[in-house]
């Protein structure tokens, strides 16, 4: 495919975040918006009255036949993502997946390994990684500035939206473990969670969970829609530096703490001489950009080179295994549960 013709995408579901991403396919001079369908004819309306030249369709199957296209974007109800995306890899075409890729992980690997037996990108919409904040934290902590990462743990609060098909953590807390996989470079091996359904029986509303990686970091996820307080918060604990990231701050998001524990170079004992260290705080500037474009042009950039995506398919499956294994744990009282994974 020449680097000056406009991938051609046809996006599938006009609902809930489908216009968000309708907007960028549409504006970015990269792409080519072929085509829209959705099964809602109300959806189709709207989008019409926004996009009156582009072409709309009531199914998959339709616009498959009738337009021609390089890659789907799917923005349906995450039910549907895995017969949705099945239906666009095995069509040939190159695939970007709405968070979570699947509801298990046995749908995801299936993904995974049909999108690698046609050599074709899929890619999952952990719009989090391409947030300017989060890409300048990744490169704090491979830049050694923090130390050794020892631990993190992530608070995403609210008062609401309460739902009642997925409870707290399948709604909220995607984001927050495809970052820190994301920032540690690697998944974590078992998981513990415990969690509570105070406003509708089994659909816990708040959950604690605990993240352990081979490496022997670990972090901890939070994750309630039955707070006081709007909270989009990581503290990253290293052992030169700490590092805060509030998502609530308008500008200076990110804080830098000169701070930790260590023994002197004298020290006789290292037990007897820990010492408490205080520095400065460094508030960094970050240029900000929209995460969605960036990720809709990195969706676009990767299905020209064949380069694997920041958030891949695979990434994708160990998010949801994680996600499941929370599940298992909080199910089992608290219990370790492992998040080993084979694509076969």
């Amino acid at each position: 495919m020449s680097e000056q013709t406009p991938l051609r995408i046809g996006v599938v579901g006009f609902g809930y975040w489908g216009p968000n991403l309708v907007r960028n396919v549409h504006k970015l001079a990269d792409s080519d918006l072929v085509s829209v369908c959705d099964a809602a004819p109300a959806n189709l309306a709207k989008f019409s009255s926004a996009y009156p030249d582009v072409p709309v369709c009531a199914s998959l199957d339709e616009m498959l036949a009738t337009h021609e296209v390089d890659a789907v974007v799917v923005a349906t109800s995450a039910p549907s993502h895995h017969a949705v995306a099945r239906a666009v890899l095995e069509a040939g075409k190159h695939c970007f997946v709405e968070k979570p890729l699947t509801l298990t992980s046995e749908d995801a690997a299936d993904l995974v390994k049909l999108a690698d037996e046609r050599d074709l990108i899929l890619m999952v919409g952990h719009l989090m990684v391409y947030h300017s904040a989060v890409n300048h934290i990744k490169d704090v902590i491979d830049s050694g500035e923090l130390g050794d990462v020892m631990y993190l743990y992530a608070q995403r609060l609210n008062l609401g939206k309460v739902r009642t098909e997925e409870n707290a953590f399948w709604s909220l807390a995607p984001h927050d473990v495809s970052i820190v996989n994301y920032l540690l470079g690697e998944a974590p091996e078992s998981v513990s969670a415990t969690g509570a359904a105070y406003l509708n029986p089994g659909v816990e509303d708040t959950v604690f969970a605990n993240l352990h990686f081979a490496s022997g970091r670990m972090a901890n996820i939070h994750v309630s829609w039955l707070d006081p307080h709007k909270t989009r918060k990581f503290t990253i604990v290293g052992t030169k530096k700490m590092l805060v990231f509030d998502d609530m701050e308008a500008t200076e998001k990110i804080w830098i703490y000169d701070k930790g524990v260590g023994a002197p170079a004298d020290a006789l004992g290292y037990r007897e001489d820990l010492t408490l260290r205080f520095g400065d705080i460094t508030v960094p500037y970050i240029k900000m950009a929209e995460p969605l474009s960036l990720e809709v042009q990195h969706f676009i950039d990767c299905c020209r080179s064949g380069e694997r995506p920041r958030s891949s398919g695979r990434d994708g499956l160990e998010v949801v295994r994680v996600l499941e294994a929370v599940s298992e744990s909080i199910a089992a009282g608290g219990a370790p549960v492992a998040t080993a994974l084979e694509v076969s």
